[in-house]
């Protein structure tokens, strides 16, 4: 199988683009129904939505109902009409219901299982796990254990258990020169129904595919033949050379300090050949001037133009925040720190509305990295390829904890989506101001640090408070470790260790305080009495 650390694009980390308020419970839930539907020959008109643990106790106000019914629909993360996604519903004729699942500690916390009848009478039921920062895998289909998670291109056939099968399936791809990297059957029993997964080196394109699909499809004994391709996935590279690529914090270093020991290479400038060679220069360009594009936007527009989130709890706070800078900037956080606290609470606000954000890891910490990076290139007067590189950095830390740890705050509370994203931005912070690479890395453990054992915890289930404010504090933390580490603070804990303690740390917290809404400040009276009266449920049914 592929290795994560060599396939996880710089994108999946910022990113995907998507509409809020959450990257696991809105782009994920998304996509993971998408991937679902993707599985029927006939569009979908009758799905069931069966929903457990963190997704069981905060699918409305995270969005979650309407994502799942946007990706059976076939919409993109960043489509706007998400948020209508129950009246295009209704338009199309599917039909579709919820059912919140008991908790199961053995089940992923945000795991769906969507069960769907085409309008050909063909039913399939598919469990999704929504991973953190949109990714996603499939763990079962039709009651038979299956992990597609959509490194490779993957042909997904449905067949009986019938002898002489398996050798005339790969007999078809045989002579259409496809090379199968990897191929595994699960069966529910011995002559039943089986269900074989193709990982492909490269697929044939337009016509010939669908002439290779409509060939297994023929085949007396298969029900289904389909193409998979997980939304937000980079296909394992086939050719060229990577650079230097790394697992964790300390290759990284190795990486950007080269043989002899002196610092030849930043951070940013290693993660980016690592992209460009995983997706080509051109598409590493395109996509990180969109994620720029975006960030602007998001840091920007809020300011501009206040509007209240959909359950009403925030709306204005960035706008405050900058009206008052002149007073207390001099005084308090600075002129440059307050600029990036306003733009990363922005983003949080255009989030909770349903607006397009980068989820930089995830959305509810979506708007440190940007805060941090644009207010700080602006002040120092940095051109664009100079922030691209600060997010590559960024980036570079990002993987470092998905790979070693999580970004996501169902596994491991908000010191894993805030505590992340402040890691991140603190390394960016340090290179955009001319520090060492090994000066970055200690910056990003500072700031995770400092951030550890911060539970998730959202009112009403809401990405609104005190997600907000959290990432106003995450900026405040980049700030404080960037400036330690360039003044010659060194971490005593270096950025391996800490993503490990972090990882551990979020293992041992109560499923209360891990994004399900049922512990900390969400259960405080004034925040209960607060949730009953903003209707934010209510505006997602």
């Amino acid at each position: 199988m592929p290795q994560p650390h060599l396939t996880t694009s710089t994108f999946e980390i910022l990113g995907p683009i998507m509409v809020g308020p959450s990257s696991s419970h809105t782009a994920g839930a998304l996509r993971c129904a998408q991937v679902a539907a993707s599985l029927m020959e006939a569009p979908v008109v009758r799905v069931r939505f069966v929903l457990h643990n963190s997704f069981a106790h905060t699918y409305r106000g995270h969005g979650t109902d309407r994502a799942l019914v946007a990706g059976i629909l076939g919409l993109a993360t960043d489509d706007e009409r998400i948020r209508d996604a129950f009246e295009l519903a209704r338009e199309r004729g599917l039909s579709f219901e919820f059912i919140p699942g008991d908790d199961d500690e053995h089940l992923h916390p945000n795991t769906v299982d969507i069960e769907m009848e085409d309008a050909c009478g063909s039913v399939c039921s598919v469990r999704g796990e929504s991973l953190g920062g949109g990714r996603v895998r499939l763990s079962r289909v039709s009651g038979v254990e299956v992990d597609i998670t959509g490194e490779y291109d993957t042909i997904f056939v449905a067949h009986r258990d019938t002898p002489g099968v398996l050798a005339a399936l790969t007999v078809r791809l045989s002579e259409h020169n496809v090379n199968i990297a990897f191929m595994r059957t699960y069966r529910t029993e011995r002559g039943g129904a089986a269900y074989t997964v193709f990982e492909l080196d490269e697929l044939p394109q337009g016509e010939r595919l669908e002439g290779l699909l409509g060939e297994l499809r023929a085949n007396e004994n298969v029900r289904v033949a389909t193409l998979i391709r997980v939304p937000g996935t980079v296909r394992a590279p086939e050719t060229g050379n990577p650079g230097c690529t790394f697992a964790n914090a300390a290759e990284l270093l190795a990486c950007c300090e080269g043989n002899g020991g002196d610092t030849q290479q930043t951070i940013g400038g290693i993660m980016r050949h690592r992209e460009e060679a995983l997706i080509g220069i051109d598409e590493a360009h395109t996509a990180m001037s969109r994620v720029i594009e975006v960030m602007h936007a998001e840091t920007a527009e809020p300011l501009e133009r206040p509007r209240r989130s959909l359950g009403g709890l925030i709306g204005g706070e960035a706008k405050r925040v900058q009206d008052a800078a002149g007073t207390f900037a001099p005084t308090l956080m600075g002129a440059v720190q307050t600029e990036a606290v306003a733009r990363a609470m922005a983003v949080l606000e255009r989030s909770a509305s349903m607006g397009v954000i980068v989820a930089a890891p995830t959305a509810g910490s979506a708007g440190v990295v940007p805060g941090c990076v644009l207010a700080t290139a602006k002040a120092l007067g940095l051109d664009t390829d100079a922030i691209q590189d600060a997010l590559y950095a960024a980036a570079a830390v990002g993987l470092i904890l998905t790979l070693n740890a999580s970004v996501a705050g169902a596994e491991g509370g908000c010191q894993a989506e805030v505590g992340s994203a402040a890691a991140m931005a603190a390394c960016a912070l340090v290179q955009m101001q001319g520090g060492t690479p090994r000066q970055a890395l200690d910056a990003a453990s500072l700031a995770l640090g400092n951030l550890l054992g911060l539970v998730c915890d959202p009112v009403g289930g809401l990405v609104e408070v005190p997600c907000q404010n959290r990432n106003a504090i995450g900026v405040a933390a980049a700030f404080s470790s960037a400036q330690l580490a360039l003044s010659g603070i060194e971490a005593l804990v270096p950025l391996d260790e800490m993503a490990t303690v972090m990882r551990d740390v979020g293992r041992a917290l109560p499923a209360s305080l891990r994004e399900t809404a049922r512990g900390g400040i969400a259960q405080a009276p004034s925040a209960r009495a607060a949730c009953a009266s903003c209707g934010g449920c209510a505006a997602h049914r």
